[in-house]
């Protein structure tokens, strides 16, 4: 397991950029899947983004597709999420995650999660 920190979320406008950083602690993050879900309140935590552990491979919720982009640099033990384009209906809390299969798209699958930043998008 590791232990993940997320930052970068906050307010922004409809149409503008943010991007989430989580840094990892632990002896094999290189080992992990990584990846990003995101919830509203009332209702569940779903799947936004993820990376394998090599790095060659995403995958993306289909909101999203075209407008965020994960990445991740194992040398820093850190993952990314670039936010461009946001629209009001992105606005939740948006969780780091790691999980130990081919690539994560549950929440089942995860091991270990951060403890979430928000993201707002007004109008």
């Amino acid at each position: 397991q590791v232990q993940l920190v997320e930052s970068g979320g906050g307010l922004v406008q409809a149409g503008g950029s943010l991007r989430l950083s989580c840094a990892a602690s632990g002896r094999t993050f290189r080992s992990y899947s990584m990846g990003w879900f995101r919830q509203c309140p009332g209702k569940e935590r779903e799947f936004v983004a993820s990376i394998r552990w090599s790095g060659d491979s995403t995958y993306y919720q289909d909101s999203v597709k075209g407008r965020f982009t994960i990445s991740r640099d194992n040398a820093k033990n850190t993952v990314y999420l670039q936010m461009n384009s946001l629209e009001p209906e992105d606005t939740a809390v948006y969780y780091c995650a790691a999980g130990g299969t081919y690539y994560i798209s549950r929440t089942t699958e995860v091991d270990s999660w951060g403890q979430g930043t928000q993201v707002t998008v007004s109008s």
